[in-house]
């Protein structure tokens, strides 16, 4: 059994800032990808920022400059570092990764429940 748990979603100002974090757990034998993607009301679930294995990151255009990905792989932990937040960053903010879990020895994506985060004055 694998799950992933995100923590650090809230309330916060416009320009502020929140770290979210997320961590894989259970049988794995090893993880590839993790990362975060964001689903506002009223809108489509769309991909945040990823990391590989190897440390190479992507962001989505809206949050380049502001928002940092980093990984601990020995926590099998993800973190979103998330600065000069504006209101359109407002979602509910969750975390994926593609793993090997030793039950299936083959890759699958795996989500988090989810955290909400609320930019507002």
């Amino acid at each position: 059994q694998v799950e992933l748990v995100e923590s650090g979603g809230g309330l916060v100002q416009p320009g502020g800032s929140l770290r979210l974090s997320c961590a894989a757990s259970g049988s794995i034998f090893s993880i590839n990808t993790m990362g975060w993607y964001r689903q506002a009301p009223g809108k489509q679930r769309e991909l945040v920022a990823y990391i590989t294995s190897r440390g190479s990151t992507n962001y989505v255009d809206s949050v380049k400059g502001r928002f940092t990905i980093s990984r601990a792989n020995a926590k099998n932990t993800v973190y979103l570092q998330m600065n000069n937040l504006k209101p359109e960053d407002t979602a509910v903010y969750y975390c994926n990764s593609n793993l090997v879990a030793t039950q299936t020895m083959y890759g699958m994506d795996y989500w988090g429940k989810g955290t909400l985060v609320t930019v507002s004055s």
